[in-house]
């Protein structure tokens, strides 16, 4: 039996996480054959402290149960961790938490309550977009001629090859071949972007480095000469804004490159650096062991040395008034996505949200976290990334491993449980802005994960041979559909890692990050991107807010609602998916006052909930719009 749900609102109301100060509802549900004598709430705070709340019995429940209830107002931003104990005539009983958000005996964990900062908001213009994840060197090339293009660099002639994957004559990989994308490219393609529903671009680093991902700055101040000049980048920012599109850029600020005007390992910048000058004013930059070979870099990469973040001439080099973050902000940026955020201290975070909020308080500051952003311990330290003051928002693995996970065959209630803990622990204006993806330059393509053979721990050179078969590709085709689908019904922003929507496949690096394929795309895959983008359009007084409602997941059948509650009632978006090659029946749907936007009743009768047919791969879409006394449906 089920005593408390964390996620429906008659037992714990607000749901979710809370501003500092906010009365929160705790209520429980008891059979009477348990005669319980006591109930408490443990709460244990963001110091360790935990305190017991008596909780009061206030009326039956029906025949057979009680409820018990309290209130408890957070009183500093943090995380709160709580369970139930009873005192009944079987005696001392634990409640704790099991799928779903719901107390059952046996449940193993504690609940979390996230409060935040009463003054924590952020940017509304990105909710409801759409994001269009852009790898610089690989999307477009406008033919301009370059100058000044550094040496040490191997140009593809062919644009559709492949990125080079082998070793070198050294047996080192270096990532040094390049196929030409630039800054004019992009905007070349802006109609092309627009086309697409994208409200806002991620480009991959664009400042100066020597390799073909960029992730290893040789200079903050400058734009890559392959890619560009500060004129070129100022340009595409006025065009894209032009046509209502943002640009976020990607700041790599836990190292640098140790081929850069900072560090100079390479020689390639004269006599400077922290490698070649312990006068340097750099130095200070970086910890040696023992100068100059032996220093601290990033996972030991000793291409990639790590800066100290907390050393005040760094910082003010990075968010100082005329630093790294406002130059670029005012040369057109709308933000800035971190790079291995858990690898910045939450100083340096502090002072770079400053330095953003500062020139522009509607400017983006998201961060790469891979696990849930909400309670994550980096070193020992839990982060307060979502706290407020810190990040706004940050990339969405969880939502990405979720969908893949479900059409892949997991178990839609485990997968459900993923995006609904999200749903639960981060505070709803982190939640409208999440950047949902379901690939990046740093996993595989989804249509690779979807229909390819899994690569395991295959080397690059299977990697590189693999094509799908026709028969694979199809199905990985009508799952794609599904997996953006939801992508872009799902609670935050969806984010297109270019090519996808083209119909591109590729296993891990390079082969995740070959060239768009312009004139080799997948028309009808790209269609259909068109039209799931104009349905976001379409619906976002819904989709750029709406809280999420878990309907059924069970089986093949993955269904939700957004909703929004007005004021005679709520309108809500229902959601309906079925993975499977067969036909599948969602059980129990209410389609009274609904609008079918795709798909159809198995029915006729539209009196009441009925059976609901979904055929092979199949979607459905309703728009509902409730009375305040009309039916909801049960969550899942």
């Amino acid at each position: 039996m089920t005593f408390f749900n964390s996620r429906n609102p008659v037992y714990r109301s607000p749901t979710g996480a809370v501003p500092v100060g906010t009365r929160v509802h705790f209520k429980i549900t008891v059979p009477r054959s348990m005669y319980c004598s006591a109930a408490y709430l443990l709460m244990r705070d963001p110091h360790g402290q935990t305190v017991c709340y008596d909780m009061f019995w206030c009326g039956m429940n029906g025949n057979d149960h009680e409820w018990w209830e309290c209130h408890f107002p957070p009183q500093t931003a943090g995380l709160f961790f709580y369970h139930f104990e009873l005192r009944t005539s079987r005696g001392h009983f634990v409640l704790k938490k099991d799928i779903g958000g719901e107390a059952r005996a046996g449940g193993s964990e504690d609940w979390q309550l996230t409060a935040y900062a009463a003054d924590f908001e952020t940017p509304r213009w990105l909710a409801g977009g759409v994001l269009y994840q852009i790898f610089p060197d690989r999307f477009f090339c406008s033919g301009e001629k370059k100058s000044e293009i550094p040496c040490g660099r191997t140009m593809h002639k062919d644009w559709y090859e492949q990125p080079e994957w082998r070793l070198n004559a050294e047996g080192e990989i270096t990532n040094t071949d390049f196929f030409g994308g630039d800054l004019k490219g992009i905007e070349q393609k802006l109609d092309y972007l627009e086309s697409l529903g994208v409200t806002c671009i991620y480009l991959n680093p664009i400042f100066e480095s020597h390799s073909n991902h960029r992730y290893d700055t040789a200079n903050y101040e400058k734009i890559d000469p392959l890619l560009g000049t500060e004129d070129d980048f100022r340009s595409l920012c006025a065009a894209a804004k032009a046509r209502g599109i943002h640009i976020l850029l990607d700041g790599v600020f836990s190292h640098t490159g140790s081929d850069s005007i900072y560090f100079n390992r390479e020689g390639r910048y004269g006599d400077g650096g922290a490698y070649r000058s312990q006068q340097s004013p750099y130095y200070a930059w970086y910890t040696f062991r023992h100068w100059p070979n032996d220093y601290e870099c990033w996972w030991n990469f000793t291409t990639l040395p790590n800066v100290r973040e907390g050393n005040p001439e760094y910082d003010a080099y990075i968010n100082g008034e005329h630093g790294v973050i406002r130059h670029w902000l005012e040369a057109g940026a709308s933000g800035w996505r971190l790079d291995v955020a858990d690898e910045l201290p939450d100083c340096f975070i502090d002072s770079l949200n400053r330095a953003v909020k500062s020139y522009d308080k509607d400017a983006v500051v998201l961060g790469e976290v891979w696990e849930d952003a909400s309670n994550k311990t980096a070193y020992g330290v839990r982060r307060r990334y979502l706290m407020g003051g810190q990040l706004d928002s940050v990339m969405n693995y969880p939502f990405r491993d979720a969908i893949l996970g479900f059409l892949c065959g997991a178990h839609a209630s485990l997968m459900m449980d993923r995006i609904e803990t999200i749903v639960e622990n981060y505070p709803p204006q982190v939640i409208d802005i999440l950047m949902n993806h379901i690939g990046t330059h740093d996993t595989e393509r989804a249509l690779t994960v979807l229909g390819g053979e899994p690569a395991g721990e295959r080397g690059r050179a299977w990697q590189s041979a693999q094509h799908m078969t026709p028969d694979q590709r199809e199905t990985a085709l009508e799952r794609l559909r599904l997996a953006s689908l939801l992508q872009f019904m799902l609670p935050g922003v969806p984010c297109i890692y270019y090519g996808d929507e083209a119909g591109m496949e590729g296993y891990r690096d390079p082969f995740n990050r070959a060239c768009y394929p312009w004139g080799r795309e997948e028309e009808d895959l790209i269609a259909w991107y068109r039209y799931i983008a104009l349905l976001r359009r379409e619906h976002n007084d819904i989709l750029a807010h709406g809280k999420l409602r878990s309907i059924y997941a069970h089986g093949d059948i993955f269904s939700f609602e957004r909703y929004v509650e007005t004021e005679h009632g709520e309108k809500a978006l229902f959601v309906a998916v079925n993975r499977s090659g067969d036909n599948a029946v969602l059980p129990n749907v209410d389609y009274r006052h609904a609008q079918f936007i795709f798909g159809t009743p198995y029915g006729n009768d539209s009196s009441g909930p009925a059976d609901f047919k979904l055929p092979p791969f199949g979607f459905s879409l309703l728009r509902i719009e409730r009375e305040s006394d009309g039916y909801i449906p049960e969550m899942d």
